[in-house]
């Protein structure tokens, strides 16, 4: 492909949160995604940039196209400088919620994608990467 592999977003506004899905749906299905994967990218895409946007305090999405031992995937970071996450186990149970997103949670998001890691302190933001294979 001529296009760019890498990029970033702005997720600053609710119309951003948007963007960003439309963004990586399009993204997902240039690379020839499978449809059920691409809505699970989609649904984690969803619930991570209104994290960034809700909680804090608006950031941005980082995207790459992968190529990692013979495989192709897509990779995205949700970074912020907001508060961070103040209880990083209870953001990690099964179906809790701080309500106003999706209801997935961090969890939800995690199992809709095969890679996550959760970087987060008390007043230094959250970044978060999922990775999807192709």
């Amino acid at each position: 492909m001529s296009a760019p592999n890498s990029g970033s977003r702005d997720i600053r506004i609710e119309q951003d949160v948007v963007l960003a899905r439309q963004f990586v749906r399009k993204l997902a299905q240039d690379y020839g995604m499978r449809l059920i994967d691409q809505t699970k990218l989609v649904t984690a895409v969803s619930e991570l940039a209104r994290n960034t946007m809700v909680y804090g305090g608006g950031g941005i999405m980082d995207w790459e196209v992968v190529d990692e031992a013979g495989r192709t995937g897509l990779r995205l970071t949700f970074r912020d400088e907001g508060p961070g996450i103040p209880d990083i186990k209870l953001a990690m149970t099964d179906g809790w919620t701080s309500g106003g997103g999706l209801g997935l949670g961090l969890t939800g998001a995690k199992r809709l994608v095969d890679d996550f890691e959760l970087d987060t302190a008390p007043g230094k933001g959250t970044r978060v990467m999922i990775g999807k294979w192709i």
